[in-house]
């Protein structure tokens, strides 16, 4: 079979194409270096189908294949997916860590202990200043200044429990930015749902969109720091995707192949892990972690209040549901301060004055209240390092992953060389097929030249 004198141009230039298109995959690489959830991506060459020949030897005559040169099967992204479930995993665990640890923080911060203005140095005024009336039983300005100390001792748990509960509703109202209507979940649905239906178009037409998939990959990822989530691949390259109950294991639709299918977390208790996990733990009502603390609170306030009522013999602290938010010095008192009781008997006597007084250390008030600021920062502690633990997991697996799908610039650059490389010695084999071309169009048949 007779073969084209341009055969050689056409092998040279599928070499040059190819080449260009490996430059192209490398420039693309090198721009997206620093892009967040890029995949690197290299072009796929094959050798392209080989020509079919017969040669004609002095006695035999046998086949043989002539290679035509190099295609290009496609372009792929470098990725690990069990790398990516690895890291979802662990980006799940660090950021149910996390939300608890801001929640308990800011609870943290409204005890201000130690400190001039916490409620144990305001206990300690208040006893202080029982002592005091009870040296001086009769003197106006010790009591008035005992009102004043159980004044600030009441508005202290007071402002606690107020800031407390502020905690409490910021983490529930982030909570609720997440996972409700137009919130971050119903928009990353709306989009995945999007790019399902656009990537399963291409990969219907064979062709791959690396960067819609880096994009979706992304999603998955930012997904995944909201809760434990679940991803099925489709046949068609859409996937499903759903939050799963740590618990119980059922699970709750966000994409359904090309739909959006969040229709908002279920109704009564759950555990989403992530963001979501976190903040229901810190947050929710009943059992959560800063309701805890609220029933600690009001407990301690309506033992203060009846202790000290019961010492005093009648009515020195008014409370009613919640305690911590409503207790107060009485009403009678704080209009006649100089009605306080120092003692049961006639003018001078201190017997009341010192059984308040001597309430100071009693297990009941100001051991129960020690040991709930211990509590608080224990549980704050423990939050904070297994949010370091998780930090270090997940930063590990990361590190792993982007070994993998990471652009590196000293392997770019060196692959920039290696094909341009052969870029120009394709280059060269087409200038000499040109070459001889010129001699046999030219110059065939002229004698003497």
């Amino acid at each position: 079979m007779p073969i084209s004198s341009f055969y050689g141009m056409q092998t040279s230039l599928r070499g040059l194409m190819a080449q260009q298109r490996m430059l192209d995959t490398t420039g693309h690489n090198i721009a997206n270096a620093s892009t967040v959830g890029y995949s690197r991506q290299e072009a796929t060459l094959a050798a392209s189908q080989a020509l079919q020949l017969q040669v004609s030897g002095s006695a035999t005559s046998t086949g043989a294949h002539l290679g035509s040169g190099v295609d290009i099967e496609g372009f792929r992204r470098v990725r690990d997916q069990f790398l990516d479930l690895q890291y979802r995993g662990q980006n799940t665990s660090l950021n149910d860590w996390k939300a608890q640890a801001e929640a308990l923080d800011s609870a943290e911060l409204s005890l201000a202990e130690p400190g001039e203005n916490g409620i144990n140095a305001q206990l300690s005024k208040f006893w202080n200043a029982w002592s005091d009336v009870s040296k001086s039983p009769d003197s106006d300005a010790a009591k008035q200044a005992l009102v004043q100390k159980a004044n600030a001792l009441t508005d202290s748990i007071q402002a606690v429990r107020s800031q407390m509960v502020d905690a409490q509703t910021t983490a529930q109202g982030q909570y609720d930015s997440i996972v409700g209507p137009g919130g971050e979940v119903s928009k990353i649905a709306n989009e995945l749902a999007g790019l399902n239906k656009t990537i399963a178009g291409f990969l219907r037409n064979g062709d791959a969109p690396n960067d819609l998939m880096d994009r979706r990959d992304l999603l998955l990822d930012q997904l995944s720091s909201f809760g434990q989530i679940s991803v099925e691949q489709l046949s068609g390259g859409s996937q499903n995707v759903s939050f799963v109950d740590g618990t119980t294991g059922a699970t709750y639709p966000i994409v359904a192949d090309q739909a959006a299918a969040w229709a908002g977390p279920p109704v009564g208790d759950w555990n989403p892990s992530g963001t979501m996990g976190g903040l229901l733990a810190a947050a929710k009502t009943p059992g959560g972690t800063i309701d805890g603390y609220l029933a600690t609170l009001d407990s301690f306030s309506r033992t203060l209040a009846d202790t000290v009522n019961g010492a005093y013999g009648g009515s020195f602290f008014s409370y009613a549901p919640p305690a911590a938010g409503t207790i107060a010095v009485a009403s009678a008192i704080q209009v006649a301060p100089g009605s306080v009781r120092s003692g049961s008997g006639a003018s001078g006597s201190n017997d009341v004055a010192l059984a308040v007084s001597q309430l100071r250390g009693n297990a009941g008030i100001d051991g129960v209240y020690k040991a709930f600021v211990a509590k608080v920062g224990g549980d704050l502690n423990n939050a904070t390092r297994m949010q370091t633990n998780a930090q270090v997991l997940a930063d590990s697996v990361e590190n792993r992953r982007q070994s993998v799908q990471g652009v590196s610039m000293d392997e770019e650059m060196s692959n920039l060389v290696r094909f341009q490389r052969a870029y120009q010695a394709s280059a060269r084999a087409m200038s000499t097929m040109d070459e001889m071309l010129d001699v046999l169009i030219n110059r065939t048949g002229r004698v003497g030249l």
